[in-house]
């Protein structure tokens, strides 16, 4: 069996007893890892002088190899917080008018790629099957067939792929679409995702397909559609631990929870469902003093202004509903700007009586399947979904709702609180069947397995399958 080896901005280093941070994701790609004796490389999280010549340092932890780089300030505030983050992030999210575009910052996104080919091509072997990781990494395959590595190499997109009309706002836009056709594999969350992607190709007159199988840019490739899902089972069982949450949630108890968690980011729509919520209160006066918001948000990219500016907006919006409906005894938003470890979201998951998912545009959200996943069977909340989360293919089940009109998800909540309990469960039994069987193990099988059918994995990496192992 060939090594694997994986690239991402970010690497999910264990801690000092071994253990790996929370999220199914990095626990599938540990075990496929594992398997294939493998190697994972990305960014540190060091900062170095921009002097200091480039280099990494290797680790081995588990039966996996680390090869971690460090970056300087220079490549941080132009590669990640610049081009990724201040372009590429707002145009795949639908907001080119957020996006600050600048030759520095595009310089520097394709640097820090070639920075990144410099070092793999040191650890590459012939036969090693290199798996690709999000819109920071996307000409690294190009960089790579430069220096005439044959490789396999797959990419797998976590954020939505924009409409032709959104990407062509990108300066060299062209230089960026080309970039993915120097992979062998290309992997989306939906066929919505794909189909915006062949647009864009077939706007460019560059499209020549049959089936998933692409040429373009005198390239030959192939597209799928790899939906990336959750560790279902495990999830539940975290949830059905019977700690109690810590003494500082006991103001909690007693009331109908509406739970949203979200890291702080314009494209989650945290604003639009504070208001719907504050709509949904003032149309549902029942339920004043019965009912509350939990909205936990994690702060995220603070250097970059325009999550600065959201920050200061989401705080106020909050002040002014408890402000204005609040009373001494109860607050209608608790808004929590911390993280949370998964035990203690899986617990206040399964206590709240509604998950609340409304990003305005999200490639998977992975919090809407961790919410359906924590239910008690015997008696699960309500999720309200977005319409346009790519977790809403696979979720239909959910009460669906545009994020963008107020009175619907408003109208939603009250749907959600009134739901019979049969009907509960017949919802959540359709979604949580679907979970258990496309897990992330599944996800993570699926995409190797279409990338190196010759050689692809022989056994699932679930640990709950019978063949793992």
């Amino acid at each position: 069996m060939s090594r694997l080896i994986v690239v991402s901005n970010r690497v999910s280093l264990p801690d000092e007893h071994g253990s790996l941070p929370a999220g199914g994701m990095a626990i599938a790609l540990s075990a496929a890892l594992r398997r294939r004796h493998g190697l994972w490389m990305g960014w540190s999280g060091k900062v170095k002088a921009d002097e200091e010549p480039a280099a990494f340092t290797r680790r081995e932890v588990g039966g996996i190899t680390y090869a971690l780089i460090d970056l300087s300030q220079k490549d941080l505030d132009e590669y990640y917080y610049g081009f990724s983050n201040q372009v590429l992030w707002p145009i795949f999210h639908d907001r080119a008018d957020l996006a600050e575009y600048s030759e520095a910052r595009e310089t520097a996104y394709y640097r820090v790629n070639k920075l990144f080919a410099d070092q793999l091509e040191l650890l590459l072997r012939e036969d090693d099957v290199v798996w690709v990781h999000d819109y920071h990494l996307i000409p690294l395959a190009a960089e790579l067939r430069r220096r005439h590595h044959k490789n396999r190499i797959g990419f797998f997109l976590h954020t939505s792929w924009p409409a032709a009309d959104m990407l062509v706002t990108l300066p060299n836009y062209n230089t960026l679409l080309r970039g993915l056709s120097f992979y062998d594999l290309v992997g989306f969350h939906t066929k919505n995702d794909l189909s915006n992607f062949s647009e864009c190709l077939r706007r460019q007159e560059l499209r020549d397909i049959n089936e998933d199988h692409c040429r373009t840019y005198a390239n030959a490739f192939r597209c799928g559609v790899f939906p990336i899902s959750i560790d279902a089972a495990g999830f539940a069982s975290l949830a059905e631990r019977d700690e109690d949450l810590r003494d500082s949630y006991c103001r909690l108890a007693g009331y109908d929870i509406v739970i949203g968690v979200d890291r702080l980011d314009y494209s989650k729509g945290i604003e639009n469902r504070i208001i719907a919520f504050n709509r949904f209160l003032r149309s549902n006066k029942h339920r004043k003093r019965k009912t509350l918001l939990l909205q936990i948000t994690p702060k995220s990219r603070e250097k970059i202004p325009a999550y600065q500016a959201m920050q200061k907006d989401v705080a106020e919006l909050v002040g002014r509903v408890d402000g204005e409906l609040g009373t001494v005894g109860w607050v209608p938003v608790h808004y929590i700007n911390q993280s949370l470890g998964q035990p203690e979201l899986a617990r206040l998951y399964r206590r709240a009586r509604v998950g609340l998912v409304t990003p305005l545009r999200d490639g998977m959200n992975l919090v809407a399947k961790e919410y359906v996943a924590a239910q008690d069977p015997r008696d699960p909340g309500v999720l309200v979904l977005s319409r346009f989360a790519g977790a809403a293919n696979e979720l239909g089940e959910a009460i669906l709702v545009n994020p963008y009109d107020p009175e619907d998800v408003a109208g939603a909540i009250e749907t959600a609180l009134d739901m019979p309990r049969d009907e509960r469960i017949t919802r959540w039994t359709a979604m949580m069947e679907r979970l258990r069987k496309h897990n992330v193990y599944r996800w993570c099988d699926d995409f190797l397995s279409s990338l190196d059918p010759p050689r692809g994995l022989t056994a699932s990496l679930d640990p709950a399958s019978p063949v793992a192992g």
